[in-house]
């Protein structure tokens, strides 16, 4: 008879689990709670201080931290010696060890409590893990629910399934790694203002992407939180590694009006398009217009449900990706007849947006960590005015618009946005003033007039220049941080030139 060790937090089908493995003929091993629920359940077990010849003590500190389970664990089935030694010290072995550890994320989402955080720190759960893990040559590891049934499979077929326990092994270690790595940056946020001497960043794989930014490099989507899983699907095609990207741009500007009906188009991960309207349709035309070429092979973002009529419009261009809050199904049969067109959708009225309150990115031999940028909803209202004129209330809507867009692109970037609407942008510039030429070229090319549009830049002028080309093509409003050693020119040349100008003193970078 085979002996198998079950404790658990999550308890979830563990008895149905336990029911089956004593149908396979193994001895169930227990403890606690999970002891107790498997015998109130007519499953036949024994409790772990039957094995271990000690009782639990400390509170439940200490059960399984004992030679008789790790011994059993461990002990080697190919050695003699090892046989022999488990032999003579009376130590019985254990064929496979079904653990989940204690609900310390779970924990530590309801509660402040520094004393019950500590006690929901699992300790011999993890070393458990890691025993089976070491031993999977002869032990099961079950560490998810997940594979419950797998496993009933493995063991009641008649292969080895050494293939099989190596990808439990894997998930054993990857299953214990990310417990201790939630602790440690737990403790460095609590105590350490979440800048430790070390950072652990942990996701869990969605899907692997067709390739990376090219052919010959591998890419994956990883998610925090079950965000992806949740909330993200695929209606049609297979998401890319670049598509990707560029949709993380564009939903978090679509999404970052509320449930405004805002529309985002997005080339090579920065906006070619953007529009508030009182339809998505309306914002959709009008996004549109401020750089259709650009926006052709694009990826439109849209913060609603996309109809039939909506689906018609988008069909005119070659777009290559559309998400949307929903996207309806008679809009996806339209949307068919584009076969190279992919779809995604939130399976909500609105874009889906997790938040996230830390933010980091690669460099070369590491990696730099912060805390995630967001602007403030009251931004603009609560900036500084320090001309002579002020802004209508027409044209603080537009401010902030420019405002919210500014600071979701690339710097160095200027935004004009007219009637709800991005009428020019210059972004991922060396210079402002290249920005702010490059912006109003596209849209004089594209024939679009901001003649009292609204100017954003997410960092300050430095010098008066910038400010005297958007007069030149009649802009009334700018917000820009201030902070320059000639902000005083700065004004004074908004005041020459009657604009409103508003200093938000909060720089919004994004490189």
């Amino acid at each position: 008879m085979k002996r198998a060790l079950i404790s658990v937090s999550d308890k979830t089908n563990i008895v149905e689990f336990a029911k089956s493995l004593v149908e396979l003929d193994f001895e169930i091993i227990s403890t606690g709670g999970t002891f107790k629920m498997l015998k109130e359940a007519g499953v036949s077990a024994i409790e772990i201080d039957e094995v271990t010849k000690f009782p639990e003590c400390f509170e439940g500190r200490v059960k399984t931290l004992n030679p008789f389970v790790h011994g059993g664990i461990l002990h080697r089935r190919d050695k003699q010696s090892h046989l022999d030694q488990a032999k003579e010290l009376g130590v019985e072995a254990i064929d496979l060890v079904c653990v989940n550890l204690y609900p310390f994320k779970a924990t530590i989402e309801k509660t402040d409590l520094f004393d019950d955080i500590i006690e929901n720190i699992d300790i011999g759960g993890p070393a458990m893990v890691r025993s089976a893990a070491k031993n999977f040559d002869s032990v099961y590891i079950v560490t998810d629910i997940a594979d419950y049934s797998g496993i009933l499979e493995q063991l009641a077929s008649s292969e080895n399934g050494v293939d099989f326990r190596r990808d439990l092994m894997i998930k054993a270690y990857e299953h214990t790694a990310a417990y201790d790595s939630m602790i440690a940056n737990y403790m460095n946020k609590r105590f350490n203002g979440g800048m430790g001497a070390k950072q652990f960043i942990v996701g869990e794989k969605v899907m692997d992407t067709r390739y990376g930014e090219n052919p010959h490099q591998k890419g994956a989507l990883y998610e925090f939180d079950k965000h992806f899983s949740s909330n993200f699907t695929t209606l049609k095609g297979e998401a890319s590694f670049n598509n990707l990207n560029d949709l993380n741009g564009g939903v978090k500007i679509a999404a970052a009006f509320g449930k405004d009906n805002a529309v985002c188009i997005v080339k090579h991960g920065n906006p070619c398009g953007f529009a508030i309207k009182d339809t998505l349709l309306e914002a959709y035309e009008e996004a549109l217009k401020c750089d259709p070429i650009s926006a052709f092979g694009g990826v439109v973002c849209v913060n609603g449900v996309v109809d039939a009529l909506m689906a018609e419009k988008m069909n005119e261009i070659f777009l290559e990706v559309v998400i949307a809050g929903r996207i309806t199904e008679e809009a996806q049969a339209v949307f068919e007849k584009k076969k190279r067109l992919k779809l995604f959708e939130y399976g909500a009225d609105r874009i889906v947006l997790s938040n996230d309150v830390l933010d980091f990115k690669h460099v070369d031999g590491g990696f730099v960590f912060q805390d995630a940028d967001k602007v403030k909803d009251d931004e603009v209202r609560n900036s500084k005015l320090v001309t002579e004129r002020s802004a209508s209330e027409s044209e603080l809507k537009d401010t902030e618009i420019a405002w919210k867009v500014a600071a979701l692109t690339k710097s160095n970037c200027v935004v004009y946005v007219k009637n709800g609407a991005m009428v020019a942008v210059g972004m991922g510039m060396t210079s402002r003033v290249d920005a702010s030429q490059c912006a109003l070229k596209k849209a004089k090319a594209m024939n679009l007039d901001v003649t009292g549009a609204a100017l954003a830049s997410e960092a300050f002028f430095p010098f008066r220049d910038s400010i005297d080309a958007a007069a030149e093509v009649g802009v009334k409003t700018v917000i820009q941080p201030g902070g320059s050693i000639r902000d005083d020119e700065v004004i004074a040349a908004a005041n020459e030139h009657g604009m409103a100008l508003y200093l938000s003193g909060i720089r919004h970078f994004l490189h």
